[in-house]
């Protein structure tokens, strides 16, 4: 199992350094880290009494690990869930926030468990997480990923600015797809036939 730094440095590696992207809600971004999450957290790395773009450029890769694991991963206790579930979890809150558990939690309530869909990881979701895993917690990790990549499809659908994330120009998998496919066995990977006819619909 991966410790949770090595998970986060594989996220930061992903999600690349920086990007103003006017299509993208999160705004300014670098490692993954948004502007407004660094807003969020005070984070005036050039020390002018504003956070803005000049302070995300200036966010190290170090830096941005240490938010990752302190804010999207302890501080929502994603180290509650099975093991099996933590990285994919993780990467979708770090891409997500809050959703990546409300995925989750209506994933458990699709399979039948009584539990709020609040965005919050606590004990009905951790119970209902500990009992949908048994007895092949890989089942219920691939549940998500799937999950995921439905999420990512529904976004894309109803933005048109947001396809880009989902599909390539040349048309084939994008970043969104490839990314949820990367916490699932590849049995369950969209053959391109498949990918083809799921984005059929879009311009």
């Amino acid at each position: 199992m991966q410790t949770v730094r090595q998970i986060a440095k594989e996220i930061v590696a992903r999600e690349g350094g920086f990007v103003d992207d006017p299509d993208d809600p999160g705004g300014a971004t670098n490692f993954g880290v948004t502007i407004h999450t660094m807003r969020r957290l005070g984070l005036d790395l050039t020390g002018d009494g504003v956070v803005n773009s000049a302070d995300v450029r200036s966010l190290n890769h170090r830096q941005a690990i240490d938010i990752f694991v302190k804010h999207y991963f302890k501080k929502p206790r994603i180290s509650q869930l099975p093991e099996v579930l933590q990285p994919s979890v993780f990467d979708m809150y770090v891409n997500a926030g809050a959703q990546a558990v409300r995925i989750l939690q209506n994933l458990l309530r699709d399979m039948r468990f009584d539990i709020s869909v609040d965005g919050v990881i606590g004990p009905q979701t951790v119970q209902a997480c500990t009992r949908a895993a048994q007895p092949d917690p890989f089942a219920l990790r691939d549940a998500y990923g799937v999950a995921r990549r439905n999420y990512y499809f529904r976004l894309a659908d109803r933005r048109a600015a947001s396809r880009k994330y989902a599909r390539t120009r040349a048309g084939g998998k994008g970043g969104w797809i490839k990314r949820a496919e990367a916490f699932l066995s590849p049995r369950y990977h969209m053959s391109e036939v498949e990918f083809q006819r799921r984005v059929a619909g879009w311009a």
